[in-house]
């Protein structure tokens, strides 16, 4: 005989917590100290991911170990020490992300069952720690968000990977997701712009030149079919369009080459240092594939690459900010996260 059970009383299932949703924004990383130490371990983190360096074979471990990792984190930790956040002992980057992540929070706030956490692919917090920290909250649907607006195989793939890996020692693991690249998406374009004629409004002097200067790869990264060289010319031209610049106005760039091998061009500094000499008298300089100022913004761009310009005869030169936690960089990342909610709020 078949006994129905009323659904008040047909036992836990009934009273099971709600399902949750993970929104897990990542970044690249940061050495958790300022010092050759916290450099160290974090720079052996980075280059021993194949995804940044493909060739990881027995000349790279002794290059790295033997040299690279005896040398550089004493020079790196003193650049790191002219932008680090004192008052909170950590990089801006990680003061950043932090701040993106609670912004979305307060963006999202009107879907109760959404848990937002930030986590760095390379550093503190961890990957491993956040997803672990979601999923003990209940979530069982995981939304990644690589904070990448150009796709590559070093940075999106790499966070893909781990994210992966990370799913592969789950007994339970969430559903998941993950945001695409949106290098010429209208919000992110249109953003950029905005960001950029606000900055300059701001200025005593018109740029001559407005440079756009994204991380570089080696030339045969792309050549073997990452994606990202297309994607910064996309996000370049798409720019180009909604200000009404050419091509000599804004200028498209790459930066931060490491070693011997060719990397994509042409280079920042090199171009840098062509304008200067070549009389352009005032230079500003904006990274549309960084979602948030660091190192390679805040050191590299704002202070090396000025004094290369001044240096060469160069007068006025200005580091446009990132997109950070703006009310229009975080206008693009709620939008890229409601997208790719769909379906699950």
């Amino acid at each position: 005989m078949t006994v129905a059970i009323p659904i008040d009383k047909a036992g836990t299932a009934a009273c099971a917590p709600r399902e949750r949703v993970g929104v897990l924004i990542v970044n690249l990383g940061t050495p958790d100290t300022a010092d050759a130490r916290g450099v160290r371990v974090y720079l052996k983190e980075f280059l021993s991911d194949p995804r940044v360096i493909e060739k990881q074979g027995l000349g790279w471990k002794l290059v790295l170990n033997g040299i690279i990792l005896n040398t550089r984190p004493r020079r790196k930790a003193l650049d790191y020490l002219k932008i680090w956040n004192t008052e909170l002992d950590e990089s801006p980057l990680k003061t950043i992300t932090r701040s993106q992540s609670d912004k979305l929070t307060a963006a999202l706030e009107g879907h109760d069952h959404v848990v937002v956490d930030w986590a760095m692919r390379y550093g503190n917090p961890s990957m491993q720690s956040r997803i672990a920290a979601l999923a003990a909250q209940g979530c069982d649907r995981l939304l990644v968000v690589p904070l990448y607006p150009q796709y590559s195989a070093t940075t999106s793939a790499t966070v893909c990977d781990e994210a992966f890996r990370i799913l592969s020692e789950m007994r339970a693991q969430p559903t998941l997701r993950v945001t695409p690249p949106y290098y010429d998406d209208p919000d992110y374009i249109e953003a950029l712009a905005v960001s950029i004629e606000t900055h300059l409004a701001s200025l005593p002097f018109t740029p001559d030149v407005i440079m756009a200067s994204f991380h570089g790869m080696p030339q045969t990264y792309v050549d073997k079919g990452d994606p990202y060289q297309r994607h910064c010319v996309a996000t370049t031209e798409a720019l180009r369009k909604r200000m009404g610049l050419d091509a000599s106005k804004l200028m498209l760039t790459f930066q931060s080459r490491f070693g011997f091998d060719e990397w994509l061009q042409p280079y920042t500094d090199k171009t840098v240092e062509k304008l200067a000499k070549d009389g352009v008298k005032r230079l500003a300089v904006v990274n549309p594939g960084f979602s948030a100022d660091c190192l390679e913004t805040l050191e590299e761009i704002a202070q090396e690459n000025a004094h290369i310009f001044r240096q060469n005869g160069g007068e006025e030169f200005t580091a446009i900010p990132c997109l950070n936690d703006s009310d229009p960089g975080m206008d693009v990342i709620r939008s890229l996260v409601l997208r790719e909610l769909q379906g699950w709020i």
